[in-house]
């Protein structure tokens, strides 16, 4: 098939354009006016030119961000609870849309039904902005026949993860920012204020305490070699971003993320809150356990926790429960654990995950308040550090230098 940029006019008299697959400019035509347009212009995108190259590279370059598939998942449940045929109800999501990729996938998926597949079918083709746990629950909502039902549990899932990444990251802004801030100023402080007191200072034939001494040499490898210094880091930099590309590379990385003081407490607090929310959902949407650890090991974004989930899914597959599977990984906590299998004694799984994943948002909540009150501490004697350090390396040749002149 052949893309094809189009503009058009829609039944209510409003201007649209995008693109679309077919194979001749007939069959685009007549697939514009199927699902209710009037065609003014369709082109082929491979003759367009810069114009149609600049729109495709924008589309590509455009992020399906998370706020925006949270509404598009809101208007879908909507639609389909208020009964609204499929092909006419993801039109209305597409003249909806302004994020012009997820306009130009509702538009693939049309396709796809219209063609004969399913929204799961149409959906899993676009892995970058749909998740597996996204396609899944779709497949397990239209398998049972209780889509928006699904999709309440969907959004959910959403909202919450959301409002997890979101408060880790306020969280994490102020230390980062400061620690750039820090930085900076020991730059500045090297290569601006240290080089004019030291030329004064070797003039005077002082002996120069080590604080002096190590701005100085520090400065004069800067100053002499600052090319090779300026490659190394760049070198260094893209060898780590390499090696954490890798499987091993993720692994070591979030293996130590999980061991840090305070941000793995953080870190493995919300893992958990995720875990227990997203299984007690699926459970209940009646997607299999071993189905669920697979689509957990590649939706909780920690290459050692996916490496855990591959180990129990292993155990779960010999019939060993869930419970004693989980003990077994040095990453869950007894709380999951216990409510775990009190959940499979009681036949109330999906309810014990649900109160599990409540303690953790409480938890989540209260380490990210203990990280924000004890980083500025931290801080605070960081920068007091560096002030002392080119404070000592300042002022105590300046202090002989006065002795001399006396």
């Amino acid at each position: 098939m052949t893309k094809y940029y189009y503009q058009a006019i829609t039944e209510n008299g409003s201007s649209v354009s995008g693109s679309i697959d077919a194979e001749s400019t007939e069959g685009a035509s007549s697939a514009l006016v199927a699902r209710g347009y009037i065609p003014q212009k369709i082109s082929d995108a491979s003759r367009s030119g810069m114009g149609a190259f600049m729109n495709e590279l924008r589309e590509k370059l455009t992020p399906v961000r998370i706020p925006e598939l949270i509404l598009f998942t809101k208007q879908l449940r909507t639609l389909i609870r208020a009964g609204v045929p499929m092909l006419k109800l993801l039109q209305v999501l597409e003249n909806q849309t302004e994020n012009i990729k997820l306009k130009r996938i509702i538009v693939s998926i049309s396709q796809d039904i219209r063609e004969g597949g399913s929204l799961y079918d149409g959906f899993r083709k676009y892995p970058a902005v749909f998740s597996p746990l996204y396609c899944s629950m779709l497949h397990a909502g239209e398998t049972s026949g209780a889509l928006p039902e699904v999709l309440d549990r969907l959004i959910y899932i959403l909202d919450h993860d959301h409002k997890i990444r979101s408060d880790i990251r306020s969280a994490l802004q102020y230390p980062v920012i400061v620690m750039v801030s820090l930085v900076v100023a020991f730059l500045i402080l090297l290569t601006m204020v240290i080089p004019k007191f030291a030329a004064i200072f070797l003039k005077s034939g002082l002996q120069l305490p080590l604080p002096t001494l190590i701005c100085i040499r520090f400065y004069a490898i800067l100053a002499a070699y600052w090319p090779v210094v300026i490659l190394l880091v760049a070198a260094m930099a893209a060898l780590i971003k390499i090696y954490l590309n890798t499987d091993n590379g993720k692994f070591r990385r979030d293996r130590l993320i999980l061991h840090l003081p305070l941000v793995g407490e953080m870190v493995r607090k919300a893992a958990m809150a995720r875990f227990a929310s997203i299984f007690a959902i699926l459970q209940s949407s009646g997607i299999s356990v071993l189905e669920t650890m697979s689509i957990l090991s590649q939706t909780i974004n920690n290459a050692a926790l996916s490496k855990a989930f591959a180990t129990i899914t292993e155990r779960l597959e010999e019939g060993r429960g869930i419970a004693g599977p989980l003990a077994t990984s040095p990453y869950f906590t007894p709380i999951i654990i216990n409510m775990v299998a009190i959940g499979e004694e009681s036949g109330n799984l999906d309810e014990m995950l649900h109160e599990a994943a409540g303690h953790y948002d409480a938890e989540l909540e209260f380490a990210m308040k203990r990280i924000s009150d004890s980083i500025g501490p931290i801080l605070t004697v960081c920068l007091a550090a560096v002030v002392l350090f080119f404070a000592l390396a300042i002022y105590l040749p300046m202090w002989d230098l006065v002795k001399m002149v006396k």
